[in-house]
């Protein structure tokens, strides 16, 4: 274990007469947090128009805050690479206790000078009262990303200048202003070699940027959150220890117990394992990019492992046709709708590009009852779009209780109940309403 920096020394100069909030040195806060360990860090304004949409959410949990001050802490890269998963995930505990420590021990410095800081998690614990719908207080990715810290990747993940992918973020939220804040890069670090799309074993990632993230949940989150109450509830739906050992293997049970006590596992890391980027990550990629593939990549492409899908899913069909040594193990969809406002902002994340073909419609929702929404859905040349309201000329209106809707996507409910009892109407071809839940395979 580390041993906490003694930053009582620092200067911190307060400045008190800017109005509501104090005002602090940047370049005091910074090395402050340098001092108490962060391998970089940055600051934005709460002011900054790329963090509009965070925040609600900020000042929910954090009234008056006035300066984001972004952490990265770096994680060690081969770990990360091993296709031995308890290593890999080793790393990824252990950076991430130790960044949270960081931001604790800004936050005392802070309080102890009279300034109030919150830090909220890395990653767990999170506000899972409205799970599946947004759980996390701040997204640290952004608030890096607005410091100039680095961009995110085709993987979705921060890539630092210096260390690439291999770091994990954190935030501190600061009821301060600065002298002076960070600004967006100006370079990608990203490199589009694309060996993230190559070596994701469920096609989550693809070479045009689109990203399915409900391929990624199901599988490299099976441990956590979802997959974790889709386990509980086999448990409960288990009529003896055979019909339980038919849905899960003795392997996959004792992972259960091992994610239970030592933190949740993930079951690839493997887009940000492969990533050359960074300055300090570059060199060895450039100078041979063949024992690169062959050291790194290759290892992680060839092992043998479950990998969690949905059948009949864009990612179903990618294992058996990139990966077919690798063992496939079919789940049901770890995010579930339990809400109609979850329903429609989770319809692109789970949204099926493959299954929906060559598909071209606009379909009205009316939803009735306590959660009254309306909604078009456009789904054409494999993409899909959500607005709020009626907008065009429908192919199809559906006219259904919202509250019977969503029992309907938890399997609570059948179709044909819903007709009989007149809680779900269409106006135009049935087979559009098939066609959208092809689309959307549970």
């Amino acid at each position: 274990m580390i041993a906490p920096a003694d930053v009582s020394g620092l200067p911190l100069t307060v400045v008190r007469d800017r109005g509501e909030r104090p005002g602090l040195r940047s370049d005091e806060l910074l090395a402050l947090a340098r001092a108490c360990g962060a391998d970089d860090c940055g600051l934005v304004p709460i002011e900054d128009p790329a963090l509009r949409g965070e925040v609600p959410h900020i000042a929910k949990a954090f009234p008056g805050t006035g300066t984001l001050l972004a952490l990265v802490g770096r994680m060690h890269r081969e770990p990360v690479r091993s296709p031995a998963r308890s290593v890999a995930n080793l790393e990824f505990h252990a950076s991430g206790h130790e960044l949270d420590a960081i931001a604790r021990r800004i936050v005392r410095r802070l309080e102890d000078d009279g300034i109030r800081a919150l830090n909220p998690a890395m990653a767990f614990p999170m506000e899972m009262d409205d799970f599946p719908q947004r759980a996390w207080i701040v997204s640290h990715k952004r608030v890096a990303e607005a410091a100039g810290l680095g961009r995110m990747g085709i993987h979705r993940s921060l890539i630092h200048p210096r260390f690439g992918s291999f770091v994990l973020l954190n935030t501190v939220l600061i009821a301060a202003d600065v002298d002076r804040v960070g600004a967006p890069l100006d370079v990608d670090p990203c490199i589009s070699c694309k060996l993230c799309v190559a070596a994701c074993p469920v096609g989550a990632l693809k070479p045009d940027g689109y990203f399915d993230f409900s391929a990624c949940l199901n599988h490299n989150y099976q441990q956590f959150m979802g997959g974790f109450v889709n386990f509980v509830e086999d448990v409960a739906d288990s009529r003896s220890v055979a019909d339980y050992r038919a849905k899960h293997s003795y392997a996959e049970t004792v992972s259960r117990w091992q994610s239970l006590s030592y933190g949740p596992n993930y079951n690839a890391a493997y887009c940000i394992a492969v990533c050359p980027a960074g300055e300090d990550v570059i060199g060895p990629y450039r100078a041979d990019k063949a024992r690169h593939l062959r050291t790194v990549v290759d290892p992680l492409r060839d092992r043998v492992e479950p990998v969690y899908v949905v059948r009949d899913s864009d990612a179903a069909a990618h294992v058996a046709r990139r990966f077919p040594h690798k063992r496939v193990r079919f789940v049901r969809q770890s995010a579930r709708a339990t809400s109609i406002q979850g329903f429609l902002t989770g319809m692109p994340l789970s949204f099926q590009p493959g299954r929906a073909g060559d598909l071209s419609a606009v379909y009205h929702f009316q939803f009735t009852g306590r959660e009254a929404a309306r909604a078009t859905v456009t789904i054409r040349r494999q993409r899909i779009t959500v607005a709020e309201g009626h907008v065009g000329r429908p192919d199809l209106r559906i006219a259904v209780d919202g509250a019977a809707w969503v029992r309907f996507l938890n399997r609570e409910l059948g179709l044909a109940r819903l007709f009989m009892t007149g809680r779900l109407r269409l106006r135009g071809s049935p087979r559009l309403l098939a066609a959208f839940g092809r689309c959307f395979p549970a």
